[in-house]
């Protein structure tokens, strides 16, 4: 056993994990710090559905190495087994390291609804786990299937789909009622499923997948509630994720809803020299304060960036405020972008509020050659007018319109702000100045508010 001591010791090298160490770095330059990983060689998390088509098409291409050469932070592949809080001693397989402060970043792990666990043995049923190797089996064995049903209709469960139907899958996605419910309204919803039925992707929505069939030691189909059948050469549960905790949950650390660690908004335990970020900590909603399932590696970033500033001293009185639940992916050839609180979670909420939409071109004039359309949705508290979501349909320019209305509703702007907001417009690069779709969207919300 390789004994070591460090002051700053973190355990996890994913985007939460790698940010923390940089973090800590820049604020206590004079500290050492170790990051502890499992694996060698890890999976950008966000890129992993894209491994599986044409864009990356590639598990090495979606290596994540970890962080690169960094002054005074040293890498070690092992796996901690178990940490002794009050003796301040993290135990490895080959190493044993005294630390000062700690910072448990040990991400996320694939979720399973309980009436598919015994299936998870099967040998052609899936999880979307994030390590490189499994990634690298679940692709190898793709390669020669044709029948792919995916159950879950989130964001992984979506963008794998497309990127396995553009390499001639034949793909069936199961769920709830619409696609991304859960980040964009039915009536933004309904224009992603009809770009994914015209690529060929079967959608059984409003259904759900009673049982796994079988034979032998491998799945045959799946049949829903309703009595049907969908034929699968492979499944693949994309059903979400759930905190990595158990090793917090041993060392006696108090958990929150949904399982998480709970921290404060400094991203503190109830011990003060221990933190946790990323997904592995436990999460409030930015606008309804209520605990939050959402996880997203731009959150993870940022609550790591407050974490490591904070671990010695509290530089900053503002800590971590919550989540906004901000996410952007492309279905087709189109970018789908949300921010907040949709109209039914608003609704779900008690929340008094009001919509604006507006839909125009992303060009100026719109005879430009690229030029397409822009839809953007704002939803504002109707006595206030705060923008508390936000949800954007168009080109790849979405993902950082989506930005700003994140922005808004961190910064607690209001449609008034919007309106009288100054931007930069170029024809080649943005819609009109008199028609820019934020400040068109939130006049409209002014237009409801009246």
């Amino acid at each position: 056993m390789n004994k070591i001591t460090t002051d700053i010791l973190i355990i996890g090298a994913g985007p939460s994990g790698l940010v923390a160490a940089a973090t800590a770095h820049e604020n206590y330059p004079d500290k050492t710090i170790i990051v502890v990983k499992e694996d060698q060689k890890g999976q950008v998390p966000c890129g992993i559905p894209y491994v599986f088509g044409e864009i990356l098409n590639d598990v090495e291409k979606n290596a994540m190495p970890c962080g690169g050469d960094m002054p005074n932070i040293t890498k070690i592949v092992d796996t901690i087994q178990s940490v002794d809080i009050d003796a301040k001693i993290a135990t490895g397989i080959e190493h044993s390291i005294v630390f000062d402060k700690l910072i448990f970043a040990t991400g996320s792990i694939s979720f399973v609804h309980p009436s598919f666990e015994d299936a998870v043995i099967l040998e052609n049923v899936f999880t979307i786990e994030k390590k490189y190797e499994e990634v690298k089996r679940l692709k190898e064995y793709l390669q020669d299937k044709q029948k792919v049903v995916i159950i879950g209709t989130g964001f992984i469960g979506v963008e794998l789909a497309e990127q396995l139907q553009s390499v001639g899958k034949e793909v069936t996605i199961i769920g709830g009622r619409h696609i991304l419910a859960n980040s964009f309204d039915v009536d933004m919803a309904i224009k992603a499923e009809e770009i994914m039925r015209s690529k060929g992707i079967r959608l059984a929505l409003g259904q759900h997948a009673k049982t796994i069939l079988r034979h032998d030691n491998r799945a045959r189909g799946i049949e829903l509630f309703d009595g049907n059948t969908i034929e699968a050469d492979v499944i693949i549960l994309a059903t979400g994720y759930q905190p990595n905790t158990q090793l917090a949950q041993e060392a006696g650390l108090k958990l929150a809803r949904y399982g998480g660690i709970w921290v404060d908004e400094y991203m503190r335990t109830r011990n003060k020299n221990i933190f946790a970020v990323g997904d592995c900590c436990g999460r409030r909603d930015f606008i309804t304060r209520d605990p939050s399932k959402v996880m997203l590696a731009s959150t993870s970033a940022a609550e790591a960036r407050v974490a490591g500033s904070s671990l010695y001293q509290l530089k900053n009185l503002k800590g971590f405020n919550g989540t906004i639940a901000i996410f952007s992916t492309m279905i087709g050839d189109r970018a789908f972008a949300s921010a907040g609180v949709t109209q039914d979670r608003a609704e779900e909420e008690n929340i008094d509020y009001v919509t604006g939409y507006f839909e125009g071109m992303n060009r100026h004039p719109s005879t430009i050659g690229d030029a397409s359309k822009q839809s953007v949705k704002l939803i504002a508290m109707r006595n206030s007018g705060q923008v508390i979501g936000g949800q954007v349909i168009g080109d790849k320019e979405a993902g950082e319109i989506i930005n700003i209305i994140g922005l808004a509703i961190e910064a607690g702007l209001t449609i008034h702000n919007i309106i009288s907001l100054q931007v930069a417009t170029q024809p080649l690069l943005t819609a009109a100045p008199t028609t820019y779709p934020i400040i068109k969207a939130a006049q409209n919300c002014l237009i409801a508010h009246r």
